[in-house]
């Protein structure tokens, strides 16, 4: 197998909270292959967003990357100083924010938002031009206008000073996307990209990613909470659940047949046209406070299958058929369990 364009072993981050020490990452392994598309999926506060953030050294302090490493291209990025990894984030890893109003600045056009983005990251860790400033300034723009294009804003040349309020809610992320490809980056990270989109656009935006990873061979890590979005878009699915990876797998395999009995909590919320019944089957609970958890598995307060050894195993990733593992009690014996099974 090739080199991994990225890679996290054992990755742990923790806030320091008056209440105890919240694990929102905990002990994580994965890995991103050139040109692969990685979804990781679970619910609000599960701690995929903390993932992303710490793949780019982003947590705010006092949280912090307590333990693993984070390798991209075969560099630790914890192992950077502050002014090479600058030179990384944006150049050869962007991201893709969550909401676009809250990410664009209101007060300056689009295209000059995506031309700072690229004379910030690009431009100023490129060498000098061998041309003009007025030159340079039209090779930017010109950069831009191509970029706006490729994502599918219409009309780039009369969209580049149009203000951010000027866009509808997909141009707005296709903006965001714009910002992201500029400088060609080698790896996307895309926390959330269609939540607050219909799903004409969301399929339109999940569209332009997917030929951004056909065209340009960028690998893409996708943070979604719609498993069904990750199954149709994803080459490999992680599911995560209180900041710990309970299962992952090819995309499809996952889906059609889930081992974690989380994942199938997921699975059974999603609305299906060929169901019978008109109601959907929610996971009772909430996700739990990652201060302070008791060992054993998280999801016991929420899980049909818990027996009383759940709470004092430390289980761990078991490998169940080609390339699928589950973290669960019920694979620690070794026993394969099929979807009818879990029923």
């Amino acid at each position: 197998m090739a080199e991994p364009l990225l890679e996290l072993r054992n990755l742990t981050t923790v806030f320091p909270m008056r209440r105890g020490a919240v694990n929102a990452v905990s002990g994580v392994n994965l890995r991103v292959q050139p040109g692969e598309i990685l979804g990781i999926v679970g619910e609000s506060g599960c701690g995929k967003s903390s993932v992303l953030l710490s793949i780019l050294r982003l947590i705010r302090q006092p949280g912090h990357i307590a333990a693993g490493n984070i390798f991209f291209k075969g560099r630790d990025l914890r192992r950077l100083p502050q002014k090479k990894m600058r030179a990384i984030r944006g150049n050869e890893i962007s991201m893709i924010f969550q909401d676009p109003l809250s990410t664009l600045n209101p007060v300056f056009p689009v295209g000059e938002q995506i031309r700072e983005a690229m004379r910030l990251h690009g431009i100023a860790n490129a060498s000098p031009l061998p041309w003009p400033l007025a030159g340079r300034r039209s090779h930017e723009k010109q950069r831009v206008l191509d970029v706006m294009a490729e994502v599918g804003i219409p009309a780039p040349e009369a969209r580049y000073r149009a203000y951010p309020h000027e866009f509808s809610g997909g141009m707005q992320q296709r903006a965001l996307i714009a910002i992201a490809l500029v400088c060609e980056p080698t790896l996307l990270l895309a926390d959330e990209p269609t939540t607050a989109l219909d799903v004409t656009i969301q399929a339109q935006i999940m569209e332009v990613m997917r030929r951004v990873n056909r065209e340009h061979g960028a690998g893409i890590i996708l943070v979604t909470h719609n498993l069904g979005l990750a199954a149709e878009f994803c080459d490999n699915i992680a599911v995560m659940y209180a900041g710990r990876i309970v299962e992952r797998g090819p995309a499809q395999q996952v889906v059609d047949n889930p081992q974690h009995p989380y994942t199938r909590g997921l699975l059974a919320c999603l609305p299906q046209i060929s169901r019978q019944r008109s109601r959907i089957d929610p996971i009772p609970g909430e996700v739990p406070d990652l201060a302070g958890l008791p060992p054993g598995c998280a999801f016991i307060p929420r899980c049909s299958l818990a027996r009383d050894a759940c709470n004092s195993v430390d289980l761990r990733l078991r490998s169940l058929q080609a390339n699928q593992y589950a973290r669960c009690i019920l694979y620690e014996d070794g026993v394969r369990y099929t979807v009818e099974e879990f029923s």
